[in-house]
């Protein structure tokens, strides 16, 4: 019984992507998520309550394996340049990623403070990623350069999710051209 649960709540996650990577939030409704799996309209509220509480579950889910996916990424780089550049190339590569389009789709006014403050901090991971590599490239205060860093990132990933006139290419080369030049002119004083 555990087992069949476990099957039809990732399955409704799974569904709950497709949705919101096709139609945003307004494509996820409970009749589309029950349609996708087959499931009563009923049964889907037995595993989640409302539409923000997919979206917890599927950030819970997938934000570790993202961070994951971009510590593995940054872990085969060999020098702090490459390190940088890694973290740079992999974030980038997860904002074409049907996961994060899905939740990319959702509104933050969706989510009550409490979910929006734990996307937060699940993001805060990536950060600590790459503040070791500025560090050794010689930044006084690597935190704030991963932070600062991190914003530059995200508007390259905001970039690539409005399918802005560039294509993704040019996005992320130019991204990772500017960042590179940015952190290894480290500041000496």
């Amino acid at each position: 019984m555990a087992q069949h649960r476990r099957l039809q709540r990732e399955a409704l996650l799974d569904a709950a992507r497709a949705l919101l990577a096709e139609g945003g939030m307004e494509a996820l409704t409970f009749p589309a998520l029950a349609a996708r799996t087959g499931l009563a309209r009923s049964s889907v509220y037995e595993y989640f309550r409302s539409r923000a509480a997919v979206v917890e579950e599927l950030c819970a889910v997938d934000f570790p394996v993202w961070a994951a996916e971009i510590a593995d990424a940054v872990a085969l780089a060999a020098t702090p340049q490459q390190r940088v550049e890694a973290y740079v190339r992999a974030q980038l590569a997860l904002a074409g990623d049907h996961r994060h389009r899905a939740l990319a789709a959702i509104s933050a006014g969706e989510l009550d403070d409490a979910a929006r403050e734990r996307i937060r901090a699940s993001h805060g991971q990536f950060v600590g990623l790459v503040v070791s590599a500025l560090a050794e490239l010689g930044h006084q205060q690597p935190g704030l350069t991963a932070v600062l860093l991190q914003g530059v990132v995200q508007a390259a990933v905001k970039r690539l999710e409005l399918g802005a006139a560039e294509d993704a290419t040019a996005v992320t080369e130019a991204t990772v051209a500017m960042v590179l030049r940015g952190v290894t002119d480290a500041p000496t004083h």
